[in-house]
């Protein structure tokens, strides 16, 4: 099996059994080991100040850790020197959210949320990941900085 066809596997997977995301409504629609992307609908249980109408700062750091995570873990996909389903299982069980920075810029609002991350650094036993987020106008929300346990 071809590493594409791993990382369309693996979505499909995180996309189908991860409940948390699944309540959230987020949904990696890109996974690579140069950029993830994570996406969800404005929804108005999401709400975290119900004066203003804008995201709960919770769903804002749970998109931008869930995007850094796939792009670390893409990483070590494409690190593996031989993909099967049981090298990316045994190689994905260590994986760890160790410290997640997030910085708030303006209030979320929008219709859709976009979330991406790339690869600061891909080590050994640590990963950092840079994400962002912006809603469908382009308006960015806020940034933040995953590190991942990954060895």
């Amino acid at each position: 099996m071809n590493r594409e066809d791993m990382y369309q596997q693996v979505t499909a997977f995180w996309n189908g059994n991860m409940p948390f995301n699944q309540l959230l409504g987020l949904e990696i629609t890109r996974f690579n080991a140069q950029k993830s992307e994570v996406r969800f609908p404005w929804n108005d249980k999401l709400i975290g100040n119900p004066i203003q109408k804008i995201l709960h700062g919770g769903v804002t750091a749970s998109a931008l850790d869930l995007a850094g995570g796939a792009v670390v873990v893409a990483n070590i996909i494409e690190q593996l020197p031989d993909v099967t389903p049981v090298t990316i299982q045994q190689s994905l069980k260590k994986i760890s959210t160790i410290d997640l920075r997030t910085d708030y810029l303006r209030p979320g609002r929008g219709e859709e949320f976009i979330v991406t991350a790339h690869i600061i650094r891909s080590g050994s036993k640590v990963a950092v990941a840079r994400m962002e987020m912006h809603n469908e106008l382009g308006d960015h929300i806020a940034f933040g900085t995953g590190t991942y346990i990954v060895g």
